[in-house]
């Protein structure tokens, strides 16, 4: 059986009551950074605005969401400051609300008791928020990077996993938004600094394992001092220590512990600057292959060739270095079907003076279609951490959203705070032509936003078919971007589920709208250091009816859901299909 669940978009509530407002899209990178003061950005032609009405509005006073990044930042330098914020969105009781996670990081110099605790929202419902940390157990108090979420032990409720400079921590949910600390247990207590992290099911039996990105061997007692341009003291890049990490893969063993097969799968063959990491099937083997956005050093793509062991074959596909044989700074990641043509884009984002890079997939191999699209030089200003390419506006094109921020200082201080290292953030609306361009205002919001962002959390907070975005800022308050775009069209949301009742994490969802064939995958793990809605948001344009629906589950199995209609969120669940 299927459930449907009509969304009502007339309840009186706070985000149904907004004026018009937007962001868009976010792009995030960190990478040349010696770089970053020295280039000059390129030339800015294509970068006509477009659509100049706001389609986003800032609401996070107005929906209680109070939180505050803290860099921990006094007089020295601490590499891991400019790097750190995370956040997640997801379902931690399973009302059909998204709740909000925000990852703190407070002090590397005070010991873990006096340093801030991560804090945990829940969505009321009614457009608020109410900050339910204390007693919940989710107050890690780690230096924070980032988290990811999944169902790990197959018990219908989400779980987080907790990435930090030092010790990442497990916090298993029991349904009712109260978690238990299971690292030890579980053995998933990785003491490198880690960064982006994904649960994905890499042997399809049905339990998610779990990938963590690393970045570079740091510690206090051995931070280098470096400068700016300017001489004043400012923070490193990766190749001051030029000490990179392997990354780690747990698998799970099905009994609430996991195993590093970090080894013997593979990962020790090529070691990187890890900052965001995306999952899905590149080759169309069946198998789930992983994508790591690496900072000035080449990408990697890390074939899954039997489920239990994997090849980094970036260089061979094309997706390790643009196509001027340049490593980029990359750091934000997502990966979507951008062309309808069935197989898995990938795009990442860069820093300053280096454009994002667009790889379109040909089965094969990759090509780096950033200037084709319109991306050659119109994020060039800009210094990007997290992002997505997502249909914002429901035109039934996507649209992408950049979170930026500078990693090196400039003199030219933005924002009320005078921050030397904040940025506008970047909104691109897309056409059906595949090109994007600027939307105005700057920033896509009602009011400029300039802080330094760095994860963009998407998902569609209020539930009324929009995405909206959660943008965590260094050493400020975080920024609730809710979608209020002009015009927007028809759209569904499809929440997937398998028969363990979890988000079946690595699902396809095709829907058809007349000759068109769509496909999304299921996923939380991409932009970065972040966890997104696993929802599937198709924007539908003009069209209310989709003539057919089906699910490809991680096991190759496919099963048709038949009709719908649009503007509704509706459960696909494994075998309740036609």
């Amino acid at each position: 059986m299927l459930r449907r669940v009509k969304t009502d978009t007339s309840k009186n509530s706070l985000f149904a009551s907004l004026s018009v407002t937007a962001i868009g899209a976010v792009i995030c990178a960190a990478g040349l950074w010696a770089c970053e003061g020295e280039k000059q950005s390129a030339p800015v032609a294509e970068t006509l605005a477009t659509k100049s009405q706001p389609w986003f509005e800032e609401i996070s006073d107005r929906a209680n969401l109070k939180f505050a990044h803290e860099s921990g930042h006094v007089e020295r330098n601490y590499f891991p400051e400019i790097m750190a914020g995370g956040a997640a969105l997801f379902d931690m009781d399973g009302d059909g609300d998204l709740d909000i996670y925000l990852v703190q990081s407070s002090s590397l110099t005070n010991p873990p008791e006096e340093r801030a605790p991560n804090r945990l929202y829940k969505n009321q419902g009614d457009g608020t928020f109410i900050d339910v940390t204390q007693g919940s157990g989710a107050d890690d108090r780690g230096y924070g990077m980032g988290v990811a979420t999944g169902d790990y032990d197959n018990d219908g409720d989400v779980d987080l996993y907790i990435t930090n400079v030092q010790e990442n921590v497990l916090l298993a949910n029991d349904g009712t938004g109260i978690f238990t600390d299971v690292t030890s247990q579980a053995g998933v207590g990785n003491t490198s600094w880690s960064t982006s992290a994904a649960f994905v099911d890499i042997d399809l039996d049905g339990d998610l394992d779990l990938f963590v990105a690393n970045y570079v061997h740091w510690n206090l007692n051995d931070d280098v001092a470096c400068r700016s341009n300017s001489g004043e003291l400012d923070y490193c890049s990766p190749n001051s220590y030029d000490a990179p990490i392997p990354d780690v893969l747990y698998l799970n063993n099905g009994d609430g512990t996991f195993t590093d097969i970090s080894l013997q799968a593979g990962f020790r063959s090529a070691f990187g600057n890890g900052l965001g990491v995306v999952c899905g099937d590149v080759d169309g083997n069946g198998l789930p292959d992983i994508f790591v956005a690496n900072d000035q050093m080449p990408n990697q793509l890390w074939i899954n060739i039997d489920g239990k062991s994997f090849e980094d074959q970036a260089m061979l596909y094309g997706c390790a270095v643009d196509q001027n044989g340049d490593a980029k700074a990359g750091m934000g990641t997502t990966a979507i079907d951008y062309d309808d043509d069935g197989d898995l884009d990938l795009f990442v984002v860069n820093l300053q003076s280096e454009p994002d890079t667009l790889y379109r997939n040909q089965g094969s191999y990759f090509t780096d279609d950033t200037s084709a699209v319109g991306l050659g030089s119109i994020s060039q200003r800009y210094t990007r951490f997290g992002t997505s390419i997502t249909d914002f506006d429901n035109d039934g094109w996507l649209d992408i959203f950049t979170a930026n921020g500078r990693v090196t200082s400039s003199t030219d201080l933005q924002g009320e705070q005078q921050d030397a290292y904040a940025e506008l953030n970047l909104l691109l609306s897309g056409d059906a032509a595949g090109r994007f361009t600027q939307v105005t205002p700057a920033g896509g919001t009602v009011e400029k936003i300039i802080k330094t962002s760095r994860a963009a959390v998407f998902g569609d907070i209020d539930n009324d078919g929009s995405i909206d975005i959660l943008v965590v800022n260094r050493d400020a308050q975080v920024s609730l971007l809710h979608n209020i775009a002009p015009g927007k069209g028809d759209w569904i949301i499809f929440r997937v589920v398998d028969e363990h009742n979890r988000d079946a994490i690595g699902a396809t969802v095709q829907i058809s709208l007349g000759q068109r064939r769509i496909s999304r995958e299921v996923r939380s793990a991409y932009s970065y250091c972040a966890a997104n809605d696993p929802r599937v948001h198709f924007g539908l344009g003009s069209i209310s009816q989709i003539t057919e629906v089906s699910v490809r589950w991680i096991d190759g199995t496919v099963e048709s859901f038949g009709q719908f209609t649009a503007n509704q969120i509706t459960t696909l669940k494994r075998n309740r299909g036609l």
